[in-house]
């Protein structure tokens, strides 16, 4: 039986990746920032059998004593790490926090595989935030980085610092670039969730209006679920190496708004321009207003995903189209809704 250690595991990934490596036959260990609650996020919500056969170890990454010691006494075969502050306006308002976590987190996992547990293979999670503005549409392994935000930031050190050890140490250390991947369990701080909650509270009678930022932004949107199994492939591939994961398809936060609406069965049109630019219903209620406060101060995106080496090396490939991963969101949040 494979042991595998999973950080953030109470997160969106966590939850799908436990769900994979318990059907796989994994021995699954799960690590927790330690809070006041004992709260275990998105773990609650996985089936009870799947709940119950991973062992929590509460922890914080950024204490190099406490990795170190699970490491050591743990020494899984693989390790995901998953864990960090991955919301990209709050690392705008809190770089500090951000750089503590993503960067010195990373360096303590590292650290302890090298130190402890040298056989572990590991997948850091990076991010297609990390292309910033991309000049060149796609992007692929090759394409250079330009990040634009403290979180972006964070996570090229990640990067940057799994390929160094990689190449120096001969450690199994393979990054995943992946483009913005959503579902059902997102947290609600993300615009795909924002919508797909707020969809679920206006469909069911709500007259609040959703509040967005910008919605010209483009993104590479996939359901999580596809992501987590191109992780674990990663970690199955005879040699470390990096590998981006996306869908290949861009859309704009308007086009997310307006067919998660569509799902609901109400049909909105947008009216203005700018920050003055609504979206209306059929009987002429608002039900989408723009809030400059919610854009960032630079914005990232233009992001599409050539994910043509994932799929030549491992064989991966997306599965769950653009309109499905909303209609999957949306029916979920409706659901919750009515009770």
């Amino acid at each position: 039986m494979k042991k595998a250690i999973i950080t953030g595991i109470s997160g969106q990934d966590g939850y799908f990746l436990s769900k994979l490596l318990y059907e796989k036959g994994y021995e699954i260990h799960g690590v927790i920032r330690r809070n006041s609650s004992m709260s275990v996020g998105n773990m609650a919500l996985l089936p009870e059998k799947v709940r119950e056969s991973i062992t929590i170890h509460y922890g914080d990454l950024t204490d190099a004593n406490f990795f170190a010691k699970l490491l050591k006494d743990e020494r899984p075969d693989e390790l995901y790490h998953l864990a960090a502050q991955s919301f990209v306006g709050y690392s705008f308002q809190n770089p500090s926090s951000t750089y503590d976590v993503n960067i010195s987190g990373t360096l303590n996992v590292v650290n302890a595989i090298k130190d402890y547990s040298p056989a572990t293979r590991m997948y850091f999670a990076a991010s297609s935030e990390m292309y910033g503005q991309p000049e060149t549409v796609p992007q692929n392994e090759n394409t250079p980085f330009k990040p634009r935000s403290p979180y972006a930031i964070s996570k090229l050190a990640g990067f940057w610092t799994t390929k160094t050890y990689r190449d120096a140490y001969g450690l199994f250390m393979s990054n995943g670039i992946s483009f913005n991947h959503e579902s059902e369990v997102r947290g609600p701080e993300f615009v795909t969730r924002k919508i797909s909650q707020a969809v679920g509270r206006i469909a069911t009678g709500s007259r609040e209006p959703l509040k967005l930022g910008n919605l010209d932004a483009r993104k590479d949107w996939g359901y999580a679920q596809d992501y987590v199994e191109g992780m674990r492939m990663m970690l199955q591939h005879e040699k470390p190496d990096d590998f981006v994961f996306g869908t290949g398809e861009l859309h704009t936060v308007r086009e997310f708004a307006t067919e998660a609406f569509s799902v609901a069965g109400m049909r909105i049109h947008w009216e203005g321009k700018g920050v003055d630019e609504k979206g209306v219903d059929e009987q002429g209620n608002v039900v989408v207003t723009v809030d400059a406060g919610l854009f960032r101060p630079l914005e990232a995106d233009n992001f599409l995903a050539d994910y043509s080496k994932a799929k030549k090396v491992l064989g991966w490939k997306p599965r769950t189209k653009f309109k499905e991963l909303i209609k999957i969101m949306v029916e979920n949040d409706m659901k919750g809704k009515k009770g």
